[in-house]
C-alpha cells in the first residue's frame, strides 16, 4: 500500500530540487535510460545501436551530431544483481521459455514481449560479445566459463562500444515532463550534478529487491508522477520462506534437502498454486528452488485470505492411497517385513535424518514393521508425508528476495515498444514492469527481451519524431 504522507514528502523535496536545479541550463541527450542493470544496459545497447547506424547511414550525417544515449545508475558498482546471479555464475536464461513461467500481468502480455525477443535470440546476443551459453540439465543457461563477471562485462563493454555513456552513481530523484523534453533532476550522492534534459527516457529502475544493489522502489515514485499507478501491492518473490519454530519439527532439520512439492491450500483446502523441486529445510524456514518458487503466491494467497497455508508433499507425484499402500505389504510376500523407515528411505527417497523425524511426529518407531502398523498411526504418518503443513508466517523480505512481484502493470504500456500510454516519450522495461517469472532464468530473460523492445521502440520514437538534439555545449 502507498504511504500518502511519504508520497506527499517526494513530491515536495522534488519540487524543490527541480527549482533548485533549473538555474543552470540543463545539458541535453537523446536517451536517458534511468537504471544499467540488465534491462536497462540491453535497451541502452540496443538502441544506442540503431541510432547510430541510422546517424551514420543519413545524407546529413556531416551536419548532425551522434545521437546522446546516456544510462544513469545510482549504484557505485554497477551489475550487482548480475554478479550475485546463480551464486555468482548468473543464469542467463533458459532454454524453453514461455509466459506460463510468469506471474503478475496477463499472460497474453507477457507472451507479446517474450515472443519479440526470446532464447535464440538471447544466445545469439551473447554469442556476438564473446559469450558461450552451456545448457545444463535443469534447462538452465549459463556462461561456459561460470562467471557472471564475464556476462556483466561482455554488456558494459557493448554499451560502451556502442555509444552509451555510463554514469554512476547518479541517482535520478524526479523526472518531470515539458514540452522540450523530459527533465531528469539528480538526488543523492550528487546533488550538485547538472540535470538532464532527454527527448525520450527509459525506466529501468528495478523493483525492491535486494536494496543494497539500488533497487529501493524509487522508480514506483517517477512512474506515478508521470501518470502512471502501480499494483495495489509489491511485495518479495522468489524469497526464502519462514516457519513458526514452535509448531513444527522442520527446523530442527537444517541442512536435509528434500524432492518435494509445495502447495498453497486456501482456508477450505483448495490448492491455488503448487510447485514441485528441490527444497532446502533450513534453520529459520525452508528455501532451495521449490520454495522460492512457490513463495510469491503464498504472500499473495495469505495477503486475500488470512487462513491460507502451505503444505509439503516429501512423495511428489504420489497419491496418498498410493503412498498408504507402501506399507500394506500381504503377508508372506518378500516386502511383508520391511521397516517403515526403510520404506521412507527406499520408497520415498528421502534423507535419514528426515525420515526419522517424520517417524518421530507420528509416534511410530522406525524400526517397526510397516506392516504391523495400526490404521490410525499409518495415516498420521502417510499425511505427514504427503501433506505436512509447514506452519509458515512469511518471509525473508526484500533483502534477500531475487525479484519483485508487483510494480507498473503492462496494461499502462504499449507491448511492441514498451511506451508509456500516458506520456509517449517514456519507455519501461525490466523488473519496474508487474511480471515476475520462476527461478531458473526466467526472470534475466524477462530483462533482455523487455529491454530489447524498449530500446527498439524509443528508437523508433525518435527516428519518427525529429526534434532539437543539441551537443552539449
Amino acid at each position: 500500500m502507498s504511504d500518502p504522507a511519504a508520497e506527499e514528502a517526494l513530491t515536495t523535496l522534488c519540487k524543490t530540487r527541480n527549482e533548485e536545479n533549473l538555474h543552470c541550463a540543463p545539458e541535453q541527450v537523446d536517451v536517458a535510460v534511468i537504471g544499467a542493470g540488465a534491462a536497462g544496459l540491453m535497451c541502452a545497447i540496443q538502441a544506442a545501436r540503431i541510432l547510430r547506424t541510422a546517424s551514420a547511414g543519413s545524407i546529413d550525417a556531416d551536419k548532425n551530431s551522434p545521437p546522446r544515449i546516456v544510462a544513469l545508475d545510482g549504484a557505485r558498482t554497477l551489475g550487482a544483481k548480475i554478479l550475485v546471479a546463480g551464486g555468482g555464475r548468473c543464469n542467463v536464461t533458459h532454454d524453453v521459455v514461455d509466459e506460463s513461467a510468469y506471474a503478475g500481468s496477463s499472460r497474453n502480455a507477457v507472451r507479446k514481449v517474450l515472443r519479440a525477443f526470446g532464447v535464440e535470440e538471447t544466445v545469439e546476443f551473447f554469442r556476438r560479445l564473446g559469450v558461450e551459453l552451456k545448457r545444463e540439465e535443469t534447462g538452465k543457461l549459463f556462461p561456459a566459463d561460470d562467471s557472471a563477471r564475464t556476462v556483466l562485462d561482455a554488456l558494459l563493454r557493448a554499451a560502451r562500444e556502442s555509444g552509451v555513456e555510463l554514469r554512476h552513481p547518479w541517482r535520478v530523484e524526479s523526472v518531470e515532463a515539458r514540452t522540450d523534453g523530459l527533465l531528469i533532476c539528480p538526488g543523492k550522492p550528487d546533488p550538485s550534478a547538472r540535470p538532464i534534459l532527454a527527448r525520450a527516457a527509459v525506466l529501468a529502475t528495478g523493483g525492491r529487491s535486494l536494496p543494497k544493489t539500488g533497487s529501493d522502489g524509487h522508480g514506483y515514485a517517477i512512474a506515478q508522477a508521470l501518470g502512471h499507478t502501480t499494483t495495489e501491492r509489491t511485495f518479495p518473490a522468489l524469497v526464502p520462506l519462514v516457519i513458526d519454530v514452535n509448531k513444527t519439527f522442520l527446523t530442527a532439520l537444517s541442512g536435509v534437502t528434500a524432492e518435494s512439492e509445495l502447495a498453497v491450500l486456501s482456508s477450505t483446502g483448495k490448492k491455488l498454486a503448487s510447485f514441485t523441486g528441490p527444497l532446502l529445510l533450513t534453520h529459520f524456514g525452508l528455501s532451495g528452488p521449490a520454495a522460492l518458487d512457490i513463495s510469491r503466491y503464498f504472500t499473495q494467497a495469505r495477503a486475500d485470505d488470512p487462513g491460507a497455508r502451505l503444505v509439503i508433499h516429501f512423495a511428489p507425484g504420489r497419491t496418498f492411497e498410493e503412498v498408504e499402500r507402501w506399507f500394506l505389504a500381504s503377508p508372506g510376500s518378500a516386502d511383508a517385513r520391511v521397516s517403515v523407515m526403510r520404506r521412507l528411505q527406499e520408497d520415498a527417497g528421502l534423507a535419514e535424518r528426515l525420515a526419522r523425524a517424520l517417524c518421530e511426529q507420528a509416534g511410530i518407531e522406525p524400526g517397526t514393521n510397516a506392516r504391523t502398523l495400526s490404521k490410525d498411526a499409518r495415516r498420521t504418518l502417510v499425511h505427514l508425508v504427503t501433506a505436512c503443513d509447514a506452519h509458515v508466517v512469511g518471509d525473508r523480505g526484500f533483502t534477500h528476495a531475487e525479484v519483485t512481484a508487483g510494480g507498473l502493470p503492462l496494461g499502462q504500456l504499449r507491448l511492441e515498444t514498451m511506451q508509456s500510454r500516458l506520456e509517449p516519450r517514456l519507455f519501461v522495461c525490466g523488473e519496474v514492469c508487474d511480471v515476475d517469472g520462476r527461478i531458473g532464468g526466467y526472470n534475466f530473460q524477462w530483462a533482455w527481451s523487455s529491454g530489447t523492445v524498449a530500446g527498439r521502440g524509443v528508437a523508433s520514437f525518435l527516428r519518427g519524431s525529429p526534434g532539437p538534439r543539441s551537443p552539449d555545449g
